[in-house]
């Protein structure tokens, strides 16, 4: 797992990355699925959208552990990358690259809310789990 500073198509972000030894598209599709995300994010109990897989523009509600549903858009996705906005607020942004036999995976997030790395670190866990399972 690392973690640096970097510049983004969004700009500068703090990129928290890991290497997955399972292939891109595999990645991606648990990236890409609104069915998928409580199961590797942390921070999403409940996703309410109508796009299951989402593209730029998806929007819909996310549900936090702690019962508050949150808007969401999704404000780019292409290139095996996206963004997307909370609230209003521009949040993490994923990406997965290929990387030797498997792919990287990778969470962008603006420098403000650099203490969400350690949510970001659990959810690639989560991620490698879910890729590479039997």
């Amino acid at each position: 797992m690392s973690t640096d500073t970097r510049e983004t198509p969004s700009g500068r972000r703090l990129v928290v990355s890991q290497y997955v030894a399972a292939d891109r598209e595999t990645v991606w599709e648990l990236l890409t699925d609104t069915e998928r995300w409580p199961d590797w994010g942390p921070t999403v109990a409940d996703v309410e959208s109508d796009d299951r897989y989402i593209q730029a523009g998806t929007t819909g509600r996310v549900k936090l552990p702690i019962g508050i549903r949150l808007p969401f858009e999704v404000t780019s996705c292409g290139g095996y990358r996206w963004t997307w906005d909370v609230a209003r607020i521009p949040a993490t942004g994923h990406r997965v690259e290929r990387a030797g036999d498997g792919c990287r995976v990778g969470f962008e997030l603006p420098l403000y809310a650099a203490g969400y790395a350690l949510v970001c670190r659990r959810a690639l866990d989560r991620i490698e789990e879910l890729a590479t399972a039997p």
